[in-house]
């Protein structure tokens, strides 16, 4: 199928896509909001400036464009004009988000991504409430109580002695 813009008009309309506050995004911060979980937006400080991050319970979400972000569903299709350039584009996107994500779990971070394909009206509610079991299973974690480390006697901040030196 032709495209039915100008090279100009389509530029236009490309560069005016945001990459915050999308649709998917706000449906999932409301759901979250309504549900008592608070959270901050757009982190600058961690890598790929999570959509949703939760600092208390060191959880970052994720709310991923099934075109953007090269998702494999019934959603994504590569363009058929210029398509070498968007198949780099969408790799770059896909290897920056694998990026993006290792660096988080490595910081210990627990990193949740919701795809706007899973937000359809079919799907909607089903996939809400597995965000909402995920969140209270890493909540439950984070409150979970930890077998206490018996300080040794002989132990001084970093250093250990023995008491038999002077």
């Amino acid at each position: 199928m032709a495209d039915h813009m100008t090279p100009q008009q389509r530029h236009r309309c490309m560069s005016r896509i945001g990459s915050k506050d999308t649709q998917p995004e706000l449906l999932v911060r409301r759901w979250l909001w309504r549900q008592g979980f608070r959270y901050r937006l757009h982190d600058k400080r961690l890598p790929g400036t999570p959509d949703i991050v939760m600092h208390q319970f060191r959880t970052v979400i994720f709310v991923n464009g099934c075109f953007w972000h090269g998702h494999d569903c019934e959603h994504f299709r590569l363009p058929t004009t210029n398509t070498e350039f968007w198949r780099k584009k969408i790799d770059n996107n896909r290897r920056r988000d694998r990026l993006n994500r290792g660096m988080l779990k490595y910081a210990g971070w627990h990193v949740l991504t919701v795809w706007e394909c899973q937000l359809a009206k079919a799907t909607r509610q089903a996939t809400l409430q597995q965000l909402s079991t995920q969140l209270s299973t890493i909540i439950l974690d984070h409150f979970q109580p930890r077998p206490a480390t018996k300080p040794s006697p002989y132990t001084i901040g970093d250093t250990t002695s023995l008491a038999a030196e002077p």
